[in-house]
C-alpha cells in the first residue's frame, strides 16, 4: 500500500487521508459517514452537530459541501465498498453461519 501524507483540500475542514479518502480534519470521521447519517435519518447540519458535538458546524458544513461537489465520485466509491463487502460475504462464511445452516437443515429434515 502506498503511503501519502494527509493532503489539504480547498475545503477548510476537509483533508484527504493517506488512502485518498476525504476526512473531517482533526477527527477520524470520513465525509461519507456523516453524509450517510444525514441521509439515513434526515438530519440537518444542526442535528448532526447535536449528534456529533465534537464536530463544529463549520466542519459539518464543509463535509456536506465536499460531498455535493464530489457526489458522483463518493457514491461510486460507496457502491464499490458495498459490492466488495457483498462479494466477501458470499465468498466466506463464518463458522456460526455454517453451524446455523446445518441446524436448519437438520430440523427441516425432522419435520418433513
Amino acid at each position: 500500500m502506498l503511503n501519502y501524507p494527509m493532503q489539504a483540500t480547498r475545503y477548510e475542514h476537509i483533508v484527504l487521508s493517506e488512502q485518498g479518502v476525504p476526512e473531517i480534519q482533526g477527527s477520524t470521521m470520513k465525509v461519507l459517514e456523516r453524509v450517510l447519517s444525514q441521509k439515513a435519518y434526515g438530519w440537518s447540519p444542526e442535528e448532526l452537530h447535536f449528534q456529533y458535538p465534537h464536530l463544529s458546524l463549520g466542519q459539518i458544513h464543509s463535509a456536506l459541501a465536499y460531498y455535493w461537489d464530489h457526489k458522483d465520485e463518493l457514491e461510486a466509491a460507496m457502491l464499490e465498498s458495498v459490492r466488495f463487502a457483498d462479494e466477501m460475504r458470499s465468498r466466506y462464511e463464518s463458522p456460526f453461519q455454517v453451524d446455523l445452516r446445518e441446524r436448519v437443515k437438520q430440523n427441516r429434515d425432522v419435520y418433513l
